[in-house]
């Protein structure tokens, strides 16, 4: 039976600009992503935070339960938050819409009580716009009591500094997440905004020490790190490897690192004890499911069926 995950974070639409000026809607957010791209790999995934009442937040839980997703969060009478995105030769940039939102209508108490009545801890994901101050906050508070209730943490930093304004506040908070962080995974731009030197991934086993040193006290046990067109590399215990990205034709890279770690969570979930002795193959399957996503418009993890065939 495998180690369910149970994801907290954003749940919101992608406007996304067409050549035209028009706005498209699709759906996304990171963590939402994260929990579909796991969900559809064969996962047991449970979405924790609330979804509007309203026609997105509908469509929003819609395709969560299509794909195999719980949701004990509930509903909430707050709106979807809202991001718009523009993509210039592949790569997106957002603004954000995140005031007064759905997904930002949950308190400490009621998502450590989820996890409580849980009959065996399991893998607890957050990260994203979550980890802005002062919302981190929050976040802290649940993985202190996360740890205590013997779940397992991952955290996808996948910064956004043009939405947290002055930096030095916002890296700081990060640091105090990730150490409290078991499983991680982080983008050169993630590193590169808080401030490591020379990200490459052939730095990647001095980026994974640094981050195990800076990040204490957690032990962070399992990281990954992506570097866009130039490849992955991924740590377990100890155990390493990198691998060049897949070569398909590009839509775009919208929820690319969401399905690569979305995936990855749910390898461990299906074999945690195991995951050392196979990081090659975990990261060759993890980087296939993002290159298939990357063939696609929006965010569109594929199933485990479509990753083995690919």
């Amino acid at each position: 039976m495998s180690t369910p995950i149970f994801v907290l974070g954003e749940a919101l639409m992608d406007c996304i600009a067409q050549p035209d000026g028009q706005l498209r809607p699709l759906m996304g957010g990171s963590p939402f992503n994260l929990a579909r791209a796991a969900a559809l790999r064969g996962a047991q995934v449970a979405y924790l935070n609330p979804l509007s009442k309203d026609l997105f937040g509908q469509g929003l839980v819609k395709q969560l339960q299509q794909d195999g997703v719980d949701l004990p969060g509930g509903t909430s009478p707050r709106p979807t938050s809202l991001a718009v995105v523009q993509v210039h030769e592949g790569q997106p940039s957002y603004g954000f819409y995140r005031e007064g939102i759905a997904d930002r209508d949950y308190t400490v108490d009621g998502i450590v009580d989820l996890l409580r009545q849980q009959p065996v801890p399991g893998i607890f994901h957050t990260g994203s716009l979550l980890l802005i101050p002062p919302e981190h906050q929050k976040v802290v508070a649940i993985l202190k009591s996360a740890r205590d209730l013997g779940w397992t943490v991952s955290v996808d930093i996948n910064l956004r500094p043009q939405v947290a304004g002055e930096l030095a506040p916002y890296v700081s908070a990060l640091r105090e997440v990730i150490g409290l962080t078991d499983w991680l995974k982080a983008s050169d731009e993630d590193l590169e905004t808080m401030g490591f030197a020379n990200v490459a991934i052939g730095e990647s086993p001095r980026l994974v020490r640094e981050l195990r040193v800076a990040c204490a006290p957690a032990n962070l046990s399992r990281v990954a790190l992506t570097f866009g067109g130039e490849g992955a590399y991924l740590d377990v215990e100890g155990q390493s490897h990198g691998l060049p990205v897949p070569s398909v034709t590009l839509a775009d890279t919208v929820g690319a690192g969401d399905t690569f770690w979305g995936n990855t969570l749910a390898d461990w979930s299906s074999n945690v004890s195991k995951a050392s002795d196979r990081v090659a193959d975990t990261l060759a399957m993890s980087m296939k499911a993002a290159a298939i996503n990357c063939t696609r418009q929006g965010c569109q993890p594929p199933t485990l069926a479509e990753v083995l065939a690919f």
